[in-house]
């Protein structure tokens, strides 16, 4: 990774905080303590030089030379405790180192600070006081054991103030050089997506989609540093209602891992197919071939709850409207046969009136009028 502030550079570039006393009692500060400012850069033996970091590809059971300078910008002397530790990508991305007093397995350890006038060595720690406005200049050796396996082995140097007294509450502000130290041999590079694990969360709202969360871890399984650009994609069924997002890691040490977490709106289709790509980035200046992109795939079921309850609601009205036509026009028709039984039912009362008031035209009965044709016949 290029390190756009190298340790090197930086005034202050670690505060780590480490509580000495286990009393509740609460920390005071001296203010009126003068300001130390310093800084650690690459050096040769004559003092310090153009370089931003230390830089070495040696073969295991060799050792080299190398120096950094110590500068204290300060109108006062100041002591400095000087020492090497394995290097790490923090939580948030950035090189750092081990926290101080934790005993450094890998390359850290390969890296012997030498004595220097006026100093004290104690367990691999040099302890030296540097004048103000002055620089001091140290000797470095870099030990590779002979069973080191090959590729990168970060490590850096840091210088530590030491404060001349001691509270309950202890600061260490430190300043460092990274170590970009390389085993000789055959070199892996390798990177991928591995642990992946997701969470939708729906939205209340019908009409808006719900977020999906992806988190996974970023491996390197190879031997060398590698940075990545992850995409991940996420589609319903048949494509449809697509996401994706992209983000960048900029570096991931041998052998570590590092989490990475994005978040989709998506729509709840019942099913998502979702995919991470790795594309492999060479960090910095590394001699490194970039491997193949690698992909994991997954799939999220999303039950669209609070869509199903809108299109429940809306069938729910449709049933209940239709229920209500239908009875609406059940009463109509009700009503209309009721008017038509009515009107019959009058009119049949008032031809039974008009046929009992009417008088027949002829009084005589049907049966004289063949007696009369009978008699006169005869």
């Amino acid at each position: 990774m290029n390190v756009p502030h190298p340790l090197s550079r930086a005034v202050v570039a670690t505060v780590a905080a480490a509580l000495l006393a286990a009393s509740a009692a609460p920390a005071h500060a001296d203010e009126t303590a003068p300001e130390t400012t310093w800084s650690l850069t690459p050096a040769t033996a004559e003092g310090p030089d153009s370089r931003v970091s230390l830089r070495h590809v040696i073969g295991a059971g060799q050792s080299v030379d190398d120096f950094v300078t110590l500068t204290n910008f300060s109108p006062h002397p100041a002591r400095f405790d000087v020492y090497a530790s394995d290097g790490l990508v923090s939580a948030s991305g950035d090189f750092d180192l081990l926290p101080p007093g934790e005993t450094p397995v890998d390359s850290g350890s390969w890296i012997t600070v030498g004595a220097v006038e006026n100093g004290s060595t104690d367990g691999g720690v040099l302890t030296v006081e540097v004048q103000p406005d002055s620089s001091l200049t140290i000797p470095l050796t870099i030990a590779v054991p002979t069973d080191a396996t090959p590729g990168d082995h970060p490590a850096g140097v840091v210088a530590q103030f030491v404060p001349e007294a001691d509270g309950p509450v202890q600061m260490a502000n430190r300043v460092g050089v990274r170590a970009h130290l390389r085993v000789d041999g055959e070199v892996v590079a390798a990177i991928g997506p591995t642990s992946v694990s997701t969470m939708y969360e729906p939205s209340w709202n019908p009409f808006a989609p719900g977020i999906l969360r992806i988190e996974h871890r970023l491996a390197n399984s190879g031997n060398v540093r590698l940075g990545a650009e992850t995409r991940t994609t996420v589609t319903g069924p048949l494509g449809l209602a697509p996401a994706d997002a992209s983000s960048q890691t900029r570096e991931v040490l041998p052998g570590q891992t590092t989490a990475s977490a994005v978040r989709l709106e998506v729509w709840p289709l019942f099913v998502a197919l979702g995919e991470i790509t790795v594309d492999p980035l060479v960090v910095g200046e590394d001699d490194v071939v970039a491997p193949e992109s690698s992909t994991s795939s997954f799939t999220v079921w999303m039950v669209p709850w609070s869509q199903l309850a809108l299109l429940m609601l809306v069938a729910a009205a449709v049933v209940l409207a239709i229920r209500l036509r239908r009875r609406s026009r059940a009463d109509v028709q009700r009503r209309i046969d009721e008017a038509v039984a009515q009107a019959r039912e009058s009119a049949a009362v008032a031809q039974a009136r008009g046929e009992g008031a009417a008088e027949p035209p002829s009084a005589q009965p049907r049966g004289a009028a063949v007696e009369d044709r009978t008699a006169s016949v005869g």
